[in-house]
């Protein structure tokens, strides 16, 4: 099997051209996903329980992987759904009536509404990381690139409707750059307590030799500490005007005279953009933890029908010396930030998370979560399209099965 390549799609095309027999362990033979479900503790009565709690979600998730956007769609789903996929996604069978009985769309919204949702999130987080893992191992490569992972938030905005001070759900992740696959996710009560949840949310993830990217937020001083010594990993944070004396060791630094160390040029999305950056070592001026480089990267855009250049400057800081990393490098990996941008778009747009009406209880981090988890799912099997993919398995429920690594019944 061809090394993939370090491009995000680069590697889902890559990913599509596979063998069927290679393309069968990375579409979620191993490991069993049902298997890491059964990590989320059942916070349900035992008395009157007809469907386990594993089931109930691997249902869930073969809904979603179809395009299910609400739990009426997911219910609507189960029940059309035919004995085979059922009985592979672990239904229970009436032995009476010898026939399946599935979950009612309210046993699926009641279960995930009340359900550990941080638990559901460490389980689906802990599952596709294993599988990004077997898919690199599968790969045969022999000299992978630095893992990056992109840190950032979003708000889950129709639940502000549903909340007394009107603000939404907010939900902070953490996004494999290379294939834009979620690794873990937390929920915050709002947009000024991300910061106390920045550790909680790498906690459980192998982040060793990881390069991790965040916005200006997330530029504390016990962020990077926590980073470097407790999780030995790297860091490239934003630097604004929020820390204000950081701010202007790094614009101050003589810019000017500093070369050019990378550029990167692209055409898409109806404008043209230049891209350049600037690194200087700053090991024993700044003052920040481990900061080893300070970086000024430069973007100008212009529409393709014409127009002026916009500039853009933006300056950063990163642990990571010039032996560790090239220039080069240090800019894709900035730049590889925006997968986690992209992946909210998906979300929204494909599974209109932004208009759900998911607003009570865990609902709402729960749907989240399963739709982070059928993403990285057909991601990782290939489909360079979320909407394709979705109508595709939506024709025909086995297809899920076979997603899924599942055997029909």
């Amino acid at each position: 099997m061809p090394a993939l390549s370090s491009s995000p799609r680069a590697v889902l095309e890559q990913l599509s051209r596979l063998p069927a027999s290679d393309r069968a362990l990375l579409s979620g033979q191993c490991p069993g996903l049902a298997e890491y479900l059964e990590r989320v503790p059942d916070l349900r009565n035992r008395r009157g329980v007809r469907h386990s709690l594993t089931s109930l979600l691997m249902a869930a998730v073969a809904a979603v992987l179809a395009g299910a956007t609400s739990f009426t769609a997911v219910g609507e789903w189960v029940a059309d759904a035919p004995p085979q996929v059922l009985a592979a996604l672990g239904v229970r069978c009436d032995p009476l009536a010898r026939r399946f009985v599935p979950p009612d769309e309210a046993t699926i919204r009641r279960v995930l509404e009340a359900a550990d949702a941080d638990a559901l999130d460490a389980a689906v987080g802990s599952w596709l990381d294993a599988r990004l893992q077997a898919a690199g191992q599968a790969a045969g490569h022999a000299r992978r690139p630095r893992r990056a992972v992109a840190v950032d938030g979003k708000a889950v905005r129709g639940t502000r409707h549903a909340s007394a001070d009107g603000q939404p759900v907010y939900l902070l992740a953490a996004l494999d750059q290379r294939c834009g696959v979620v690794l873990g996710q937390v929920r915050v009560d709002g947009k000024t307590s991300e910061i106390t949840r920045f550790a909680p949310l790498p906690g459980p993830l192998d982040l060793a030799g990881c390069v991790i990217t965040a916005d200006a937020l997330h530029t504390q001083r016990e962020h990077a500490q926590f980073l470097v010594t407790e999780k030995q990993a790297h860091y490239i944070l934003v630097v604004k005007k929020n820390r204000p004396g950081l701010y202007a060791q790094v614009k101050n630094l003589p810019w000017r005279r500093i070369p050019v160390a990378a550029r990167q040029h692209g055409r898409g999305h109806g404008r043209q953009e230049h891209r350049t950056l600037k690194a200087a070592a700053v090991a024993a001026g700044l003052g920040f933890p481990h900061a080893a480089q300070a970086l000024c990267l430069t973007r100008q855009v212009r529409p393709l029908d014409g127009g002026r250049w916009r500039t853009v400057t933006v300056y950063a800081i990163t642990s990571l010396d010039a032996h560790r990393a090239t220039p080069a490098q240090l800019a894709a990996r900035s730049r590889g930030h925006w997968q986690i941008e992209a992946l909210y778009h998906l979300r929204d747009v494909s599974y209109g998370e932004d208009a759900s009406q998911i607003r009570t209880g865990s609902g709402p981090q729960a749907m989240a979560t399963l739709r982070n988890l059928a993403i990285g799912i057909l991601k990782t099997a290939g489909h360079t399209s979320i909407a394709a993919a979705c109508r595709h398995h939506a024709r025909d429920a086995t297809r899920t099965l076979e997603t899924l690594g599942l055997d029909p019944a």
